[in-house]
């Protein structure tokens, strides 16, 4: 299938990229938009630029209880401006109002990393709230413990590994060809 009848099928809906922090989902997102010529956008750029703060003085300022309403509220918004391919927090989809906006107006794909990835990727960097303690291994474990089974409703599931961005783009593609939100009437029964 070509990119061209994959973008066709889509109609309007948007590729949402969901899991923890640390998967890849802006990483991957960004290289799926461009093989599929579709707009980027990351959620938490959004949240950021409508807060005029960033995500951790988001969570310092006002708690997690606040982020977590302005999410909601961001990725629905976005979610009206589809097709797109769109990176959301790690906690986002945990919230069943946008779990059912991202189901009414996208695919989900959820970008599934076992935890030595993760916590390789993750302390790189010093700007993830949820892991400035002092146990962020154990953090990310109970994170995984408590998101993973949410995450598995995504409509594709990838594992995000030690490979080329590339190669978790061209499985992902491989997967929207067959995807049944992506298959056509006329393709019924022929894959």
């Amino acid at each position: 299938m070509t990119v061209a009848r994959i973008k066709r099928r889509l109609g309007p809906k948007s590729l949402v990229m969901v899991g923890l922090m640390g998967c890849g989902k802006s990483s991957v997102g960004r290289r799926l938009a461009a093989r599929l010529d579709m707009p980027f956008l990351d959620a938490d750029d959004e949240i950021e630029k409508a807060a005029q703060k960033t995500i951790p003085e988001i969570f310092a300022d006002h708690g997690e209880t606040s982020f977590r309403d302005g999410e909601r509220r961001v990725i629905r918004r976005l979610l009206q401006n589809g097709p797109q391919v769109l990176a959301t927090g790690g906690g986002a989809y945990m919230n069943p109002e946008t779990r059912a906006a991202i189901r009414a107006a996208g695919i989900a794909i959820w970008l599934r990393a076992d935890l030595p990835v993760l916590m390789r990727r993750v302390m790189k960097r010093d700007n993830r709230p949820l892991l400035k303690v002092a146990d962020p291994e154990a953090v990310m474990r109970g994170l995984m413990e408590a998101r993973y089974p949410i995450y598995a409703e995504a409509d594709l599931v990838v594992e995000s590994r030690d490979v080329p961005h590339e190669v978790i783009v061209d499985e992902i593609v491989a997967m929207l060809e067959t995807h049944p939100s992506v298959v056509g009437p006329e393709d019924r029964g022929r894959i």
